[in-house]
């Protein structure tokens, strides 16, 4: 076995592989580096193959043996087995004069040694499987025809084969339009009996064509379709490839068939979660449940349906927490159960979040999400002992608030798309699609006392509430009645830069860090100690230089559309990785 150096590891790329009587070219599949690098897998090693496929090398004769599953028998022989093989004498060799006598013999007059037997009629290998293509269901033909693949060892450059399958998701069939036309398109997200994952795609009529054809939780073979390198951009499973079904591709269901595959998960820790705000790609999370908030009725804005949501607080062990948005069934169901056992701190474990930068950094489930409580994990047993040994007597801040310049997350969001205000108010359009982002450099150059500040809100889900009747205060999403309520901010605020002004709308977790105190702080303040100390505590926040990640949109009002520009995120200036980043792109400058 031959080894080249790979990253860290030695991975046999390619090596002679022998019985003893033969040889062929082989390679390991990259899932065995950790057998080569720990020994267990060395030269003149001794394995039983387990499971493999076979290729053609272009342009050559020879073949190569792709091993996908094996098992280690020795680790080292002393050397190379080689069988002797021993040519057995004929039990009888007849001259041409002979034969002819034999055969001119009745059946049963045989030369001594020799007999003859009546011929039986005996079936061809051919014949024997096209009758039992025949009798078998069109899944078992399939499988008859070729051998099954496990999906880690398909590739682009690879010829027929074979799969099989299970759905472990199923997405919708969408309509999209590009400059080429309408279309249609649907992907499902396949999962084969080791876990390996891989994402098909089907457009136009083949999307229409397989839609109905498959069924979440149910095993598939499926044959002719084609690879190619994935689009990073857009897949939601780990895999370098992604399949393309054409009108031509064979899918049919495997009845009878059944098997559980792993769930594949990628954690992502709490605190590495900036990098991925408003990203495309999907994350996974686990951690230890904090708080679990009522369900809440959220009203959409495109059909005016209403859809449940329940937000929840977990934290790992990189001492941060994140809110994560629950919606639809997961917030009514599963999201119930945690309600009820929160106090026991259950960890669960969350596939495919997307990641938003609402205050701050925050993740909600999409279609395709799952969660499991209290997972059988190596992760689930290691966050169990680092909460009970030190995190429940740790304090956990949210990653949101603690992201800024310095943060590893913050550089992504305070860092990115960088522009001048100008370059937002000069254009009239930006936004007018959808939300567009940015990061802005601005001081803070006034902030207005005599406009309406904050809200009433409830203290468990912080909507707004009105007074009752009687007494206290009525919260529609809680739909409960409550004694006291708090102020939370919503406020405007004037930002400069050196190429103009912009006012900027700000929620409350932003408001709070920049006025140095909560809504319900400044009221007293107003109340107790008069307009003068409220308004310098407004003029202490200005001229203060902050790190904005901001959206823009078009709102219209009156039937006049105009910019909104809200804060999605603050940071005060950390002005070491600020000139970091002017350096940067000084040197971006001078290079060009």
């Amino acid at each position: 076995m031959k080894c080249v150096p790979d990253g860290l590891f030695f991975l046999p790329r390619s090596f002679m592989a022998s019985d003893g009587e033969a040889k062929v070219k082989a390679i390991l599949s990259t899932h065995f580096a950790s057998e080569v690098h720990s020994g267990k897998l060395q030269n003149l090693g001794l394995v039983r193959i387990l499971n493999y496929t076979c290729n053609d090398i272009p342009q050559k004769t020879d073949k190569m043996v792709i091993i996908t599953k094996c098992e280690v028998v020795s680790q080292a022989l002393d050397a190379e087995i080689k069988s002797e093989v021993k040519m057995e004498e004929p039990a009888a060799l007849m001259k041409p004069k002979e034969e002819a006598a034999v055969l001119s013999k009745p059946i049963g007059v045989a030369p001594a040694a020799i007999m003859l037997k009546p011929r039986h009629d005996v079936k061809s290998a051919s014949q024997i499987v096209s009758e039992q293509r025949g009798n078998a269901a069109p899944a078992a033909r399939l499988a008859m025809t070729r051998r099954v693949h496990p999906l880690i060892s398909l590739n682009p450059y690879q010829g027929n084969w074979v799969i099989k399958v299970r759905v472990t998701n199923k997405g919708n069939l969408r309509s999209y339009r590009n400059a080429r036309g309408e279309g249609h398109v649907f992907n499902v997200e396949l999962t084969d009996e080791d876990g390996t994952q891989i994402q098909a795609t089907m457009f136009n009529e083949p999307a229409k064509k397989f839609y109905p054809v498959f069924e979440l939780g149910k095993v598939y073979y499926i044959s002719k379709g084609s690879l190619r390198i994935a689009n990073k951009q857009f897949k939601t499973v780990q895999n370098d490839y992604e399949m393309t079904l054409s009108e031509n591709a064979v899918v049919e269901e495997a009845e009878g068939e059944s098997f559980i595959p792993p769930v594949q998960y990628n954690f992502v820790k709490i605190d590495m979660l900036g990098p991925y705000v408003g990203g495309r790609e999907l994350v996974d999370i686990i951690g230890v449940v904090q708080s679990v908030s009522p369900t809440l009725s959220i009203r959409r804005k495109i059909d005016n349906e209403s859809i449940p949501k329940r937000d929840i607080v977990v934290a790992d062990d990189s001492n941060k927490t994140v809110t994560i948005s629950l919606w639809n069934d997961l917030a009514t169901t599963v999201g119930e159960e945690l309600l009820d056992m929160v106090d026991s701190a259950p960890i669960i474990a969350v596939k495919s979040l997307k990641v938003s930068d609402f205050q701050g950094v925050s993740v909600s489930t999409v279609g395709k999400s799952t969660l499991v409580i209290n997972p059988e994990l190596p992760e689930t047993e290691k966050l169990r002992a680092w909460y009970e040994s030190e995190g429940k007597g740790t304090t956990l801040t949210s990653v949101g608030a603690g992201m800024g310049a310095s943060n590893a997350g913050g550089l992504r969001s305070m860092y990115s798309d960088r522009v001048f205000l100008s370059h937002i108010t000069s254009d009239p359009n930006l936004g007018q699609d959808k939300p567009v982002f940015f990061s802005l450099y601005a001081n803070i150059s006034n902030i207005k006392p005599d406009q309406t500040m904050w809200y009433r809100a409830c203290t468990t889900c912080n909507k707004k509430v009105t007074e009752s009747l009687g007494s206290g205060y009525w919260c529609e999403g809680c739909q409960k009645n409550y004694e006291q309520c708090s102020l939370r901010y919503i406020m405007v605020i004037k930002v400069s830069d050196p190429t103009g002004e912009a006012w900027l709308s700000l929620f409350n977790d932003q408001a709070e860090r920049i006025v140095g105190c909560s809504a319900d702080e400044l009221d007293r303040i107003r109340k107790e100690e008069g307009d003068d100390m409220f308004q310098l505590k407004l003029k202490e926040a200005t001229w203060i230089p902050h790190l904005f990640r901001v959206s823009v949109v078009q709102n219209e009002y009156m039937g006049v559309k105009r910019q909104r520009i809200t804060v999605r995120s603050e940071s005060p200036v950390d002005y070491a990785a600020e000139a970091r980043y002017q350096l940067e792109e000084i040197s971006k400058l001078t290079s060009s």
